[in-house]
């Protein structure tokens, strides 16, 4: 990795019309050049098998996001370095293009991004991801998107090309309706609200759209789940999923801090309702299990998802999600 001594500012180009404020955090990058952009996943709790990552490492600074601890590999921290210090995988589209070019190639679907998110405020500057979609148009291979992100919007053009073609589906996450409790919880991303003007873009544009609630927070955001998939379905949202919290390793410190200082008040109360969810534990780790839970208010939960999603009309016609396996499987189908 190459630090870069003078980063470039997403907030000064022309793309700045997509993103909120900056946050008041000095940003690091370092710059990389990767050895292969297609990375293999053969977990039995997500439905896609490749995935594209062209960052390590977020500016949208959720506290409950699962990949902090991957920052450790890189000898990073899970906290504050996750957020401030980001690697950009400069040579990404470059190494796609070739990767989907092999005769072995089946053009299966591509998830962006199995870890962090393809359009956080750096792709303002790199254009990774655009790139990176451009070379999946050209290879008839189509693509599945999660992003809190409004700079989706940007690519428009692209995705709707890919919709009308191999195949394109972009689910904007949201896990809030309280615009006050989101930014306090997930600093750097962009407002509720404009997230769905965003999943009203991306309809309008013919991409086939859907809502990731996720994370479920006990305790915290249960009271929102039907109002979310109900602006969704507004927007033009056609399937929905809903994943509870995930804690692992580094990320319950992470979690449990910025809760006890944002919402304390709210702070039992989330975690005694997870540990309820969770087996009396904290996090569980094993497959199948890792992002659901058990027991007679999860179930109630599950049936209220199912039952809102029905009424909306959401999932159709045959899929009624009920582990994050079978929706994902959907969502990133082309």
């Amino acid at each position: 990795m190459r630090p870069i001594s003078n980063p470039p500012n997403p907030w000064l180009t022309t793309q700045v019309e997509y993103l909120d404020e900056p946050q008041p955090a000095e940003l690091h990058v370092y710059e990389e050049r990767a050895r292969s952009a297609l990375v293999a996943n053969d977990s039995p709790d997500v439905g896609f098998r490749w995935s594209v990552n062209p960052y390590r490492g977020c500016q949208h600074a959720c506290a409950y996001c699962y990949a902090r601890p991957s920052h450790q590999y890189l000898g990073f921290g899970a906290g504050t370095d996750f957020e401030r210090r980001i690697v950009v995988k400069t040579n990404v589209h470059e190494l796609l293009s070739l990767e989907l070019a092999r005769p072995s190639w089946k053009r299966e679907c591509v998830a962006f991004s199995g870890n962090t998110d393809c359009y956080q405020p750096l792709e303002a500057s790199y254009e990774l991801t655009r790139r990176c979609l451009e070379v999946a148009l050209a290879r008839c291979t189509p693509v599945g998107i999660i992003t809190k992100s409004t700079l989706v919007r940007r690519d428009l053009d692209v995705l709707s090309e890919l919709a009308r073609g191999p195949g394109a589906s972009v689910h904007v996450s949201i896990a809030f309706l309280d615009e006050r409790v989101a930014r306090l919880i997930e600093p750097g991303a962009p407002t509720p609200k404009r997230r769905f003007e965003t999943l009203r873009l991306l309809a309008e544009a013919g991409v086939r759209t859907g809502v990731a609630i996720a994370p479920l927070i006990p305790g915290l955001n249960e009271s929102d789940v039907a109002g979310i998939l109900a602006r969704a379905k507004d927007a033009g949202a056609s399937s929905a999923f809903l994943v509870l919290l995930r804690l692992p390793a580094e990320v319950l410190p992470v979690f449990r801090e910025r809760l006890a200082s944002a919402l304390p008040e709210r702070a039992r109360k989330v975690e005694n309702a997870l540990r309820e969810m969770k087996q009396g534990a904290w996090n569980r780790s094993e497959f199948g299990l890792r992002m659901r839970g058990s027991g007679p208010r999860w179930e109630a939960i599950e049936r209220m998802f199912a039952i809102q999603c029905r009424r909306l009309g959401l999932n159709l016609p045959e899929e009624e999600p009920r582990a994050p396996r079978s929706v994902q499987g959907m969502l990133f189908a082309s």
